[in-house]
């Protein structure tokens, strides 16, 4: 009876041990029981009936799809070929992993293929000029269309980038001549500029040497010009006092009365010998 006992309770904690589920937080799961979907199972410790319950997890992190090169044609009927980047990321939310899980077939497989028929949508309507300058554009349109389709399998698109766009060989061969012949441009422009900058500051410097020159010239003009005024004064002044000396000199000779005055000499005869008034 022991080992009856002993057996029951080993079945029991195998039988509980075997309907343990462990789900890690990058993931959700749905439990089915007979095929039938019953309930989420969220991260942690879930527990199921063994044999008779099942287990689908579902990844909720955000992850990346590499879109097969694929070719479209242009509006001006150049076959281009195309490589894109899906990021994705199925809803956390317990109708969502049910949808992901149970409501499409391999949804991966229909996110690229949608995205491949999209874009040759697109871009059959625009020239290729516009295809390889207008990524973000193409990215965005791509991005709502299979946003609307996703949504109904609980996917999420994040965003989608345009790898690569690849013309034919004639068209990148020309491409390249028309890039060398602006960069061409751009660099005999550049010279340009810079030579007529350099011709530009000689001008500057030339005008500016003639303002100074001219300048001092006419410092030196007015520095003369006052020394002048400064000479005639002082030769005036030394006139007069000399004018003084000749008649003070001849005063004295001819016994003749002198009156200094503020305006010069003004002589004034006298009697004989200075005896009178």
């Amino acid at each position: 009876m022991t080992y009856i006992i002993y057996g029951v309770l080993i079945l029991i904690g195998l039988i509980f041990l075997s309907g343990i589920r462990i789900v890690n937080p990058d993931k959700r799961a749905a439990i089915t029981r007979l095929g039938k979907y019953m309930r989420p199972a969220n991260e942690g410790f879930n527990w199921i009936i063994p044999l008779i319950d099942g287990t689908d997890y579902q990844d909720i992190t955000e992850q990346m799809m590499d879109v097969e090169s694929f070719e479209a044609i242009t509006k001006e009927r150049l076959n281009t070929k195309i490589d894109l980047v899906v990021f994705y990321k199925v809803r956390e939310d317990a109708d969502s992993i049910r949808k992901s899980l149970y409501k499409v077939s391999n949804f991966e497989k229909q996110v690229v293929r949608i995205a491949q028929t999209t874009a040759r949508n697109i871009i059959g309507t625009m020239p290729f000029e516009k295809v390889n300058s207008e990524r973000n554009i193409i990215n965005n349109k791509l991005r709502e269309t299979l946003a609307k389709q996703s949504s109904a399998w609980g996917v999420d698109i994040v965003r989608i980038e345009t790898k690569e766009i690849t013309p034919p060989t004639r068209v990148q061969d020309s491409m390249n001549e028309v890039l060398m012949a602006e960069n061409k441009k751009t660099a005999a422009t550049n010279l340009a500029t810079a030579i007529e900058t350099e011709a530009d500051g000689r001008r500057r410097a030339v005008i500016k040497e003639a303002e100074g020159d001219k300048q001092s010239r006419i410092l030196r003009a007015q520095g003369q010009a006052q020394a002048n005024v400064l000479i005639n004064k002082s030769f005036k002044g030394n006139a007069i006092k000399f004018k003084q000396l000749e008649v003070t000199q001849a005063s004295l000779q001819d016994n003749t009365k002198i009156v200094m005055t503020e305006k010069g000499v003004k002589p004034s005869l006298i009697l004989g010998n200075l005896t009178g008034n």
